[in-house]
């Protein structure tokens, strides 16, 4: 994940994100940024149940199977976690997570 921002972010802070992503960097938006700074936690309930699942090495599937949800949308939940902690994948945003005493 390279970028993440709020879906109600103004169109100007969409178009500066995808210049930064396009050109090799990465964003995050500030609020969240922000938030993760302080120290608060930044997760979903949904985002955190589904992390403390996939660090146990359950797979999309069986975790959405677990949840009532599609594989697409742990995916989601996954990515969107990581994205807002600032991590490259699943098992970077547990370890992160678990040292923050977010799961």
């Amino acid at each position: 994940m390279k970028g993440y921002l709020l879906k109600d972010s103004p169109v100007e802070q969409l178009a500066a994100a995808i210049r930064t992503v396009a050109g090799g960097g990465r964003t995050i938006a500030a609020d969240l940024a922000a938030a993760g700074w302080e120290g608060d936690d930044p997760l979903t309930e949904r985002e955190r149940v589904s992390l403390r699942l996939a660090v146990e090495g359950l797979a999309n599937k069986e975790i959405g199977r677990r949840l009532s949800l599609s594989p697409g949308t742990v995916r989601n939940y996954l990515s969107e976690a990581a994205a807002k902690i600032g991590a490259n994948n699943r098992v970077e945003a547990s370890r992160i997570a678990r040292n923050k005493g977010w799961l």
